[in-house]
């Protein structure tokens, strides 16, 4: 079993790297890099080479191009010392063109070019756009190299990126003695309640560690999942932010600041990040904090994106069980009688009927019986939880009820069900130890990835109903061509089904002890 899981592990890591390089290919070597820009007002108001600059720099944080504009490649030989920091200023002044470059701009000039042409980039001069001997407006000079990111160096950085471990020399700025303090009692609490917790000086979070009242008790902020930034979705929030962080309306409440300062706020202290210089730059944040860990997110009354689509998922799937499994088993054992028939015909229904319009059906008799047909996220009303539930579990009850027939009705014309009757075992006896237990045994292999996809959340449904879930994540990027987002959830729905397989095949082989994972030689 080991040699299985290890074996089916690396092969699923595989053929999750091989999922994301092909999405990659079709988005950046596909489509038009050209659409970011189909909804961007920013980039309709801009002309002439403003609008050439914006669009370079946008395809570099879209993850197109590595770009490099002449002035920062000035403040890099300033950082290293091979020109004076003050020379900066004057030497980026290039000229309207390039045979009016100052004598020793152009020197510099020649040198920005020749060194990343010789890297493979290509170096972009755009001449100042003139109106009526002026420069027109967006119209100024630019000079700037740029290169086409390679698919197996945005797929390396992809991956090594995935997983990011907090450490001390995280800021780059002085910021006195580095290292990890380890407490039992949080100051945030005043240091009197039993509150273990590390705090780090010089990492990225200021709690690495800590406890509270709130599932699961235990909190960590060491290890953090980068699965891509998203840039129009949820601008500059990575997209497993996106998918785990609460939502709805802030819950204020009376909180003390280090600086000793106690106010209502919804500020989650303990998910403070460091942001150089952040503290000077705000007299607020001068009034509540001791040094630049200032960067908080706000405690919300809701769940996140994926803890909205799991609660409806997973009673969706209880329900579909608790309903499918014993009417599948009747239906096999009545074969042919109206209880069989009446549950063809439902069966046959959900098939045929699109799945939009029975949901729509649903709605419209929940709304018939006073039932909330869109979900608010500040209500506390349980009800609306219902009509989502069953639209999701509906045709999941169908959907068992069919495989379960069918597998029940091969294993009771199996060769073996007729010996055990020749061998005087009862019916019961037969269902209950033969054909139960082996026509049961494919439906168990999907539990697993049944469990898991309801984190994925269900895309119709939730749109029908208004569900903050994350069923329309994948579509929502897609319309607004955020890249990021797009690679960050494949990445996501790949592992959770290379998981839900593997669970799926150690369920089985708990079920059935004659399914081995183990090969021996002949």
């Amino acid at each position: 079993m080991a040699k299985y899981l290890v074996r089916r592990i690396l092969h699923g890591l595989v053929s999750v790297i091989i999922v994301v390089a092909i999405v990659m290919i079709l988005i950046y070597s596909c489509l038009d890099r050209q659409l970011i820009f189909a909804q961007d007002p920013v980039y309709t108001q801009m002309g002439n080479n403003q609008k050439v600059v914006y669009q370079y720099r946008k395809w570099e944080d879209y993850g197109y191009i590595d770009y490099v504009p002449y002035a920062e490649w000035l403040q890099e030989q300033a950082a290293s010392g091979r020109i004076a920091s003050d020379q900066v200023s004057a030497l980026s002044s290039i000229g309207r063109k390039a045979e009016s470059d100052p004598e020793d701009v152009a020197g510099f000039v020649k040198q920005f070019t020749e060194q990343y042409e010789a890297k493979g980039y290509k170096v972009i001069r755009l001449d100042a756009k003139m109106s009526k001997k002026k420069v027109a407006p967006g119209g100024q000079q630019q000079l700037f190299a740029t290169k086409d990111k390679p698919l197996l160096g945005r797929l390396w950085n992809y991956l090594t990126g995935l997983i990011n471990v907090d450490n001390i020399h995280y800021v780059k700025e002085d910021i006195g003695q580095r290292g990890l303090t380890f407490t039992l009692h949080d100051p945030l609490y005043g240091g009197k309640k039993f509150a273990p917790a590390i705090i780090g000086n010089g990492t990225l979070h200021k709690y690495l560690l800590y406890t509270d009242s709130h599932f699961p008790f235990i909190h960590q902020n060491l290890v953090t999942i980068n699965l891509g930034k998203s840039y129009t979705v949820n601008s500059g929030v990575d997209v497993f932010q996106s998918m785990t962080q609460p939502q709805g309306s802030y819950v204020p409440r009376e909180i003390t600041y280090p600086t000793g300062l106690t106010e209502k706020s919804a500020d989650d202290l303990h998910s403070a990040t460091y942001s150089a210089g952040s503290r000077q730059a705000s007299l607020v944040n001068t009034d509540r904090f001791t040094d630049d860990y200032t960067s908080v997110v706000t405690v919300k009354s809701g769940l996140s994106q994926i803890g909205y689509s799991f609660v409806i998922g997973i009673i969706a799937v209880v329900i579909a069980y608790l309903l499918g499994v014993p009417l599948g088993i009747v239906m096999a054992r009545r074969k042919d009688k109206l209880i069989d028939k009446i549950g063809t015909i439902y069966i046959i229904f959900i098939i045929a009927v699109p799945s939009l319009a029975y949901i729509f059906l649903f709605k419209a008799i929940g709304y018939s019986m006073g039932l909330p047909t869109t979900f608010n996220m500040d209500s506390t009303d349980w009800r609306m939880y219902a009509l989502p539930i069953v639209s999701l579990a509906l045709p999941s009850v169908a959907n068992l009820m069919k495989w379960l027939r069918r597998y029940m009705i091969d294993q009771m014309n199996s060769d073996y069900v007729k010996f055990a009757r020749s061998g005087g075992l009862s019916e019961r006896e037969i269902f209950s130890r033969h054909i139960l237990k082996n026509a049961i045994i494919p439906l168990v292999h999907g539990i697993p990835g049944t469990v898991l996809g309801a984190m994925i959340g269900a895309i119709i449904t939730e749109r029908v109903y208004v569900v903050p879930g994350a069923g329309n994540l994948l579509t929502k990027a897609i319309n607004m061509y955020d890249n990021g987002v797009i690679v960050g959830v494949t990445m996501f729905y790949a592992i959770l089904s290379v998981v839900s397989i593997i669970l799926g095949d150690v369920l089985m082989s708990m079920v059935d002890p004659r399914i081995s994972f183990t090969s021996k030689a002949r």
